[in-house]
């Protein structure tokens, strides 16, 4: 599944929304990029159909590779490997660990 940025938004919101294949938007919310054996992920929340962060522990989130089209533009890409995707979504717990620490 290949997703394109929609980068009509107002930066500060950190709220993407993706285009799948299909036609379908869904609302996320940027959470970190993370860097794992020479390549770039991008951590996002799924939100919920009006925007809203899901209550409580209830929420998803995905991890997409960020790659370059053809034309040098980002595009997310579904990560196939599970062992990549567990492996960064390890270094996104721990980078939150590490936040929580600080505060």
């Amino acid at each position: 599944m290949t997703d394109e940025l929609n980068t009509n938004l107002p930066e500060e919101d950190n709220i993407v929304e993706l285009t799948d294949e299909d036609g379908v938007v869904t609302k996320f919310e940027y959470l970190t990029t993370i860097s794992h054996e020479g390549a770039e992920y991008v951590v996002l929340m799924v939100l919920n159909e009006d925007g809203t962060e899901p209550e409580g522990d209830d929420g998803e989130v995905i991890i997409l590779e960020i790659q370059q089209d053809e034309n040098g533009e980002d595009m997310y890409v579904t990560v196939d490997d599970d062992d990549i995707s567990q492996a960064v979504f390890d270094k996104f717990i721990e980078a939150m660990d590490a936040e929580d620490e600080e505060e």
